[in-house]
């Protein structure tokens, strides 16, 4: 049998603590760990996602980074707007969140959605971020099946959130299909039968219809006004884009760091923690 794989046991020994912050009016759901006096690393899960993403992550950056963790606006257990969300109210949050904590510069890392949200903004407050990291990021592309993909599995996790309909949303992210992810199902199907989560997927999935899509796209010359050092990383297994996405959005930040993980799909820093933290670390320490 293999071995059960628990959120909670990812976060035994980890000194972390979970609150709710007032951020410009907006209830926010977040982790921290590590040194407030230490330098500063926000993490950004994917859309429809929540801070459980990094659960296999927080212990080996708070080490070296006062290490935040948020539910993006309208996501997890942080308040929802009630409008269709845009890479430019996620940014907003962000940017408010960081004053909420006071933090003047922080490294950005961010996975799909959190990623493009992560590339905004680099782009349009170049003073507040430190290093950038691109873990299967959005924002440069429009590919109208996986665009229906995300919404169709979307929509049934949230309009029927049975163990089935969830499970078949997580494991679309991962490249080893055969795990059953029963703690990441478990912690996302509270999340869906939250009242109102119907209409709150809707407005998450509002940077799927191709029209408030394509106002959303990072142009080329967007991606080549990037000052932050950094990273982009690429899987194997991605099911949104392939490598040569991954490359080709390296190709276009001035000197960017382009890496490849084997044998990951869409959440490599879940199913390859030991591998991701070491690059990621090894980048966001200067190297």
């Amino acid at each position: 049998m293999s071995e059960y794989e628990s959120i909670w046991s990812d976060l035994q020994g980890v000194a972390f603590t979970q609150g709710y912050l007032d951020v410009g009016g907006v209830r926010t759901r977040y982790w921290h760990a590590g040194d407030k006096a230490k330098p500063a690393l926000v993490l950004l899960h994917g859309s429809g996602g929540h801070v459980e993403a990094y659960s296999r992550n927080l212990q080996a950056h708070a080490e070296h980074f006062s290490t935040w963790v948020i539910d993006m606006l309208g996501h997890g257990y942080t308040a929802r707007p009630g409008h269709p969300l845009e890479v430019k109210h996620y940014v907003a949050h962000l940017i408010t969140f960081l004053d909420a904590v006071g933090v003047e510069r922080a490294s950005i890392s961010g996975e799909s959605l959190g990623g493009w949200v992560a590339t905004r903004t680099a782009i349009d407050h170049p003073d507040r971020v430190e290093r950038l990291v691109l873990n299967t990021a959005g924002g440069s592309q429009a590919d109208p099946e996986v665009m229906k993909r995300i919404i169709t599995l979307s929509m049934a996790a949230v309009t029927e959130p049975t163990w089935e309909t969830v499970q078949a949303r997580i494991r679309w992210l991962m490249a080893d299909k055969t795990k059953d992810y029963d703690d990441v199902v478990a912690s996302r199907q509270r999340i869906y039968r939250q009242p109102g989560f119907v209409e709150a997927m809707r407005d998450i999935m509002a940077l799927q219809d191709p029209e408030i899509r394509q106002r959303n796209l990072v142009s080329p010359q967007d991606y080549g006004r990037i000052t932050a050092p950094t990273l982009v990383l690429w899987t194997s297994d991605d099911p949104t884009a392939d490598v040569t996405e991954g490359r080709r959005i390296a190709s276009m930040i001035p000197g960017a760091r382009f890496e490849v993980l084997p044998d990951c799909g869409h959440w490599p820093q879940y199913e390859d923690p030991k591998s991701f933290n070491a690059l990621h670390l090894d980048f966001l320490l200067g190297g």
